[in-house]
């Protein structure tokens, strides 16, 4: 694998990793299955795009991005709390409804950012090539992300969401409203997700109504992987694990697609996608026997 290709591949990893976090969040602290990543990662990229090209700040089209992530997640958590629809369906409407609010949004199916300033503008032109610079950028935003991420779920509001998760009927008794940390939980994690696809957007050139088929798998590898690679109770570990697991992730797609004795081409990325994913979620049960077997040889 050339520099170029590693430095890429790991730049797309910490575009994932941030909704690998937002996955991270839905999932395995509210214990909510939600698919609104698949149109909340091209939502907060047709916003930051269309807001750029309008001549908005990039920052503060980001900023947007990511707010408008947020309010997809809330538009969710509404249809599952307030009107009684079942979590995975209301996250599938959200979903389904995204896809035409962001054609209207942009216009028409894709909007290019070649010739725009974008976050990286200012940091681009120097000593370091932009396939560095990228990587860079990104790895400062991910790693403030994660660890404000693991502060808030070990605060007392983030102890509240993660006993939600846990146990909401428990946790109702305990004072705290569910309801509510679902709304909280979900607009975080889907406003992360606004802010990579916004990020995507900016650092690829372009925004694409496409770009989030298949985000919430990718999302779900990124979180296997590196829970089955990193064990650990404390929140700093399990959010660190999707950065990790992301990045490996993105790293081993790369390097199959570049094994020549298989044959794969950039249209195969999905059947390479779905293999890692099975491998993922295969492990962890490998996993167990292997480790009895060892530990009755040790005694």
């Amino acid at each position: 694998m050339s520099q170029v290709a590693f430095l890429g591949a790991v730049e797309v990893g910490l575009v994932y990793a941030l909704v690998a976090i937002g996955v991270f969040l839905s999932f395995r602290v509210l214990s909510f299955p939600d698919l609104t990543v698949d149109g909340s990662f091209p939502l907060g990229a047709a916003v930051a795009a269309t807001l750029i090209v309008a001549g908005w700040n990039p920052y503060l089209a980001t900023a947007a991005a990511t707010a408008s992530g947020a309010a997809a997640g809330l538009v969710t958590a509404f249809l599952n709390i307030r009107l009684r629809i079942l979590h995975l369906l209301a996250s599938i409407l959200t979903m389904i409804a995204l896809f035409s609010v962001n054609l209207r949004i942009m216009g028409r199916p894709n909007i290019a950012l070649l010739q725009e300033d974008t976050v990286l503008t200012p940091f681009l032109g120097g000593t370091m090539s932009q396939y560095e610079v990228k990587p860079l950028f990104l790895a400062v935003i991910v790693v403030v992300a994660a660890l404000l991420v693991a502060g808030f779920l070990a605060s007392q509001l983030g102890l509240a969401m993660r006993a939600t998760g846990a146990n909401a009927r428990m946790a109702r008794a305990q004072g705290i409203d569910p309801g509510r940390q679902i709304f909280l939980g979900m607009a975080i994690a889907n406003g992360l997700v606004g802010l990579a696809g916004a990020l995507f957007a900016q650092t690829n050139g372009f925004a694409d109504v496409t770009s989030g088929v298949g985000t919430i798998i990718i999302g779900l590898a990124a979180v296997i992987l590196g829970e089955t690679l990193m064990r650990g109770r404390s929140t700093l570990v399990m959010v660190g694990a999707c950065v990790v697991g992301s990045i490996l992730y993105r790293i081993a797609v790369q390097a199959a697609l570049e094994i020549d004795a298989l044959g794969l081409k950039a249209s195969d990325m999905n059947l390479v996608t779905a293999v890692l994913v099975t491998v993922a979620l295969v492990l962890p049960g490998l996993g167990s026997p292997v480790t009895a077997l060892l530990r009755r040889g040790g005694r």
